[in-house]
């Protein structure tokens, strides 16, 4: 402990750590242990109960049932209930999921857990000038997220520290860990071979409260590489690929494990960058088995001794030979080409060689305005030095961006260790701007100044996520994803017309030259510097630490319990809005300028809804209220309809909710007075998020009966009574003329989600079951 308060804070720990076979999971909780003794019985419990080989993904996930004896076990069907080792919250969720514990009245956290300050960052004029104009802007949302971390043992990572999930992989994710974390990216961890899973804030409170944690049984989706990575193809051209296979909803409800000899041709940041994409596909998370390259970056990274107990328990770190797959899809490296996915949606997927003539027949803009490298995805050392590579090979021809172009390390030491080694130096020389190490453009944190909205324009990101407006607001900008090489070199020439494989530049002096494929350390050759000390250790007693939240405060508000049912059917809902088409959790609850009112429940209402389309007159943010039949916003109506009295409902499409795990897109519709969504699917975290909230989240049994409501019906949902899990509703649809009819609704509801809806929320369930056992 002295070691880590004096500053040696990464290196030459493990003495002051090791006890035997006690290893840290963390230098930063030098006395919480890797447990993989409880790993192994729970997993030979479970192998013998089964009675045949287990995946990886299986071996994790069981190895951390709360009762791997009595635990119903069925792929894609049963409720597991889990004990995670750890939780990690961004500073955009943590307010909430602090707020909630703060609400659940216990002292303090029961497992390991850190808050990050990342998204509240704005990429304005470059790294130190907008870390510290964040710092003045949220130093309340940072006070608040600092004291309550003090006060209920959680570690506090400042702004400016870098992207939690660089500073889960660099600190945290360990083989074998089962980590939650209040972001969808947290699957980035898998690049570690641990279980990571992004959830929303109450499902972190749940765990921070020390009862067991639910999750659906999820199914296994194989992933064989064969073949070997080479040229300018990278980590990201596998997940780029997978997500054109199986589309934004083909890993729902499944863990994504990659396998086979390919593996071994990647390095570990490639393999979290693979895992960290696989929310784009719905995935529960995505894994990578324990090998040598995951060795290497543990040791690098001061963990030596983790990567040491590891290797004695690595047969439980691999799936076993024989087992078995729901679904095998196979990718050959030594095949596979540079890809480049969207405008729009993340499964959009194209070679590299083919965007230009395919962006010139859709009409999309091939000028690049902006090119963007960095983001949880694609801001390890490697990513850099990749980029660096291109750029250093424009410069010596005299070449600089055509497209503006700019840089976000991900966290603290990777920022500082490409300042050391010279490659921050030739990502300025080539037209690059450095910002601060946060998430910044890839949410929508960007104070973009180059085009006026509705200007149509292309960018190209080495981000996950391209949904209409998501980096800049700007509906008419065609985002595009694919490696931090190919959106450097693509800047380089300014046109996405430009294949780096084939095609050549003209240098300065007129002659033409062809960029070599990029080549690059996947690990710094000295140790990494760590940079500057950004961690708040917890104390070790909190009681008497002072959380402040003012009742006049427009960024922080206390929640107050939402009501019970009431027992009766839910009768004569009105229908808020009937979304058409794609609905992710930015159009239902938007990020960028939002993001201010994260820890505001009313406040952040304001933007329920407001990008989703309405079927009826095809316009965002503006639908009939039907008590005055005057058209206006969303969360206007919604207030209308609460004051009022009036409950109502939500109708929506395909996949429901895809996107980020913000449980502000529950909240919302729960706080406004929704009781029901009713859709042909749902994304995964947002199903949850929503049961978590006391709503219904309800899918047609019929996916054909969508067409049967319209916006101007009222629906009342019946059998409430007899509410059982497997046991399908049924909704009553009163049309204006008079006449009714019924469809059937499905729902995936177990015995203790039920009384979460009964009790009003899950929030509300635990301090009942508190009430009872005190």
């Amino acid at each position: 402990q002295h070691a880590l308060n004096s500053g040696v804070r990464r290196y030459h720990v493990a003495p002051f750590l090791c006890q035997r076979a006690k290893v840290a999971m963390s230098h930063f909780e030098p006395n919480e242990y890797i447990n993989y003794e409880k790993l192994e019985k729970n997993i030979n419990i479970v192998r013998k109960r089964l009675d045949r080989p287990l995946t990886l993904s299986e071996k994790i996930v069981y190895g951390h049932l709360d009762d791997p004896v009595k635990q119903e076990i069925e792929r894609g069907k049963t409720y597991l209930r889990l004990r995670p080792d750890r939780v990690a919250m961004q500073d955009a969720t943590a307010q909430m999921a602090m707020l909630q514990f703060i609400s659940s009245g216990l002292p303090k956290v029961a497992v390991p857990s850190t808050i990050h300050c990342d998204h509240l960052i704005e990429a304005q004029s470059g790294g130190e000038k907008d870390l510290q104009r964040a710092k003045d802007i949220n130093q309340e949302v940072y006070n608040f997220l600092s004291t309550a971390g003090a006060k209920y043992g959680v570690g506090f990572w400042k702004p400016g520290s870098g992207i939690i999930h660089q500073i889960i992989l660099e600190n945290y994710s360990y083989p074998g860990v089962m980590l939650i974390g209040t972001d969808s990216h947290t699957p980035n961890g898998g690049g570690l071979g641990g279980i990571c899973i992004g959830v929303g804030g109450a499902d972190a409170v749940d765990v921070m409260a020390g009862i067991p944690w639910e999750l659906k049984c999820p199914k296994v989706i194989g992933v064989k590489l064969t073949g070997k990575l080479s040229g300018w193809t990278s980590p990201k051209d596998v997940i780029l690929k997978v997500a054109g296979i199986l589309t934004v909803k083909g890993g729902t409800g499944a863990i994504i494990e990659y396998h086979g000899p390919g593996v071994d041709s990647i390095s570990c940041t490639g393999m979290a960058t693979i895992c960290n994409m696989g929310a784009e596909i719905g995935a529960t998370t995505s894994i990578f088995p324990y090998n040598e390259r995951m060795k290497k970056y543990l040791g690098k990274t001061g963990r030596a001794d983790i990567a040491a107990l590891a290797d004695e328990f690595k047969q439980h770190l691999v799936p076993d030979s024989g087992c078995q797959y729901d679904q095998m899809i196979e990718i050959n490296l030594s095949e596979l080409k540079p890809h480049i996915n969207g405008p729009f949606t993340p499964d959009l997927a194209h070679p590299v060689s083919d965007i230009g003539a395919v962006a010139e027949k859709e009409g999309w803009p091939v000028d690049i305005r902006v090119g963007l490298i960095g983001s949880c995805t694609n801001s390890s050392y490697e990513d850099m030095g990749r980029s660096a590579a291109v750029a250093k090979q424009a410069l010596a021809h005299g070449l600089k961006c055509k497209s503006k172009f700019t840089i976000t390390p991900g966290s603290e030491q990777i920022r500082a260790t490409i300042e050391r080694d010279g490659y921050a130096k030739i990502l300025r020389e080539v037209g690059g701007l450095v910002l601060a190490n946060a998430c910044g453009p890839c949410i929508g944190q960007w104070d973009r100044k180059d085009i006026k909205k509705g200007e149509k324009n292309t960018i190209v990101t080495s981000y996950n996520r391209n949904f209409t407006g998501r980096n800049d607001a700007n509906p008419e900008t065609h985002a595009f994803v694919t490696s931090p090489e190919i959106v450097t070199a693509l800047s380089i020439a300014g046109t996405l017309k430009f294949n780096p494989e084939t095609d050549y530049l003209t240098g300065a002096d007129g002659k033409k030259f062809k960029l070599e494929a990029p080549d690059a350390d996947e690990l710094p050759k000295l140790e990494f510097d760590p940079g500057q000390d950004t961690y708040q250790y917890p104390p070790k007693d909190g009681s008497g630490q002072h959380v402040d939240v003012s009742p006049t405060s427009q960024r922080l508000q206390l929640l107050e319990p939402f009501d019970k049912w009431d027992g009766k059917d839910l009768e004569d809902m009105l229908i808020l809005i009937k979304v058409k088409g794609k609905c992710t959790t930015d159009h239902i609850s938007a990020a960028g300028p939002w993001l201010k009112f994260r820890g505001h429940l009313d406040n952040i209402s304001n933007n329920l809804l407001i990008g989703a389309i309405n079927i009826e007159n095809g316009k965002a943010n503006s639908v009939r209220n039907a008590l005055t039949q005057e058209f206006g916003p969303v969360p206007d109506t919604a207030r209308y309809y609460k004051k009022m009295g009036v409950k109502w409902a939500v109708i929506g499409d395909e996949n429901y909710g895809e996107g980020s795990s913000r449980e502000h897109a529950a909240l919302e519709p729960r706080h406004l007075g929704g009781r029901v969504i009713i859709t042909k699917s749902f994304a995964r975290i947002h199903e949850t998020n929503l049961k978590k909230q006391g709503l219904l989240p309800l899918t047609f049994a019929d996916p054909a009966d969508y067409n049967k409501i319209h916006p101007v019906d009222k629906l009342s949902i019946v059998g409430l009574k007899d509410f059982a899990p497997g046991k399908p509703l049924k909704c009553i649809i009163k049309h204006p003329n008079g006449s009714q009819e019924t469809i059937m609704l499905n729902h995936t509801f177990n015995e203790s989600q039920i009384e979460w809806f009964q009790a009003g929320s899950a929030l509300n369930r635990m301090k009942e079951l508190q009430q009872k056992s005190s």
